[in-house]
């Protein structure tokens, strides 16, 4: 009898967008893991004795006879079959990004063995492209630390994914560029902005002040009655399609004062209607970790 592949994972996307950290995160979660198993061996994982419990395969370019086009043919195989749930994970990352990290580690990259990191990088991308847009769950890892990447993993495939779909709300400015990965945007740059007041410019949207001031503008209510009832439509139908994530992206013009004041609204609002949901402020997570780290204290 075959596994049961409800449980089965694929994870892959470009070398260096957290590969491994997502394997510890599965490790950690009670997924039986196999790295780098040849595509042609994994029909015989799955018609093999079944295993104890899920499982994980990490597909990438290192794998022996890996190409975009076997991976889709293997998607649509399994996808095909009554009795399997595959689902594929793919950890995207921004080309800048990971020639950042690999010139950081200064390791060779699979695809560039006697090139510079960077020809590979953009080879890899193109040749990943078909399966990227394959993907069931894409995780951005470029601004992610191996922290939050495994918790986004645990968010997504924790014991009770499959029961309760989560939902992930985070602002955004749009100087630097849509979040990669998001389901919905909207944009509430019309509503009043607090950078023109003195007193609340350098505050941001989870103070008290600065949620009052976003609130009394008088688009504000209606704005915010129509999303909620959108988002609270949308998320039993998107749960009853078998998806298991849905992001939800904010934006306005520096991302710091009404996106955020919307993002902690709004989260709110699905944790007391019992959505299990993560809010995340990309600016100013940004801003936090540009800070200057405080010496630590030594005892006398």
């Amino acid at each position: 009898m075959p596994n049961t592949a409800s449980n089965l994972v694929f994870i892959t996307g470009p070398s260096g967008a957290g590969r491994s950290t997502a394997i510890h995160a599965f490790e950690d979660l009670g997924y039986e893991v196999i790295d780098n198993l040849p595509l042609s061996l994994v029909p015989r994982l799955i018609d093999g004795p079944s295993l104890p419990g899920p499982i994980a395969l990490g597909l990438d370019v290192r794998n022996r006879d890996f190409s975009a086009s076997a991976l889709i043919e293997l998607i649509d195989t399994l996808t095909r079959d009554p009795r399997m749930g595959l689902q594929v994970l793919y950890l995207d990352c921004s080309e800048s990004e990971l020639i950042r990290r690999y010139n950081q580690t200064r390791r060779r990259h699979p695809m560039a063995m006697d090139e510079t990191p960077t020809e590979g990088i953009g080879r890899e991308i193109d040749l990943l492209a078909p399966i990227r847009a394959r993907a069931d769950h894409l995780i951005d890892t470029s601004e992610l630390s191996p922290h939050d990447l495994k918790a986004e993993i645990v968010q997504v495939f924790g014991r009770d994914a499959a029961a309760q779909m989560s939902v992930a709300v985070q602002s955004f400015s749009y100087k630097r560029g849509l979040p990669r990965g998001v389901d919905v945007v909207l944009d509430c740059r019309f509503l009043a902005n607090p950078h023109w007041d003195d007193d609340l410019r350098d505050k941001d949207g989870r103070d008290g002040a600065v949620a009052a001031y976003v609130q009394a503008d008088p688009l504000f209510t209606p704005f915010f009655s129509q999303v909620q009832e959108l988002v609270l439509l949308l998320l039993p139908a998107h749960r009853q399609e078998g998806k298991s994530h849905l992001s939800i992206g904010f934006g306005c013009t520096g991302g710091q004062h009404r996106s955020v004041a919307v993002v902690e609204k709004l989260g709110k609002v699905l944790a007391e209607a019992g959505w299990p949901v993560s809010k995340r402020h990309r600016e100013l997570e940004r801003k936090a970790s540009a800070l200057p780290k405080q010496p630590k204290e030594t005892s006398a």
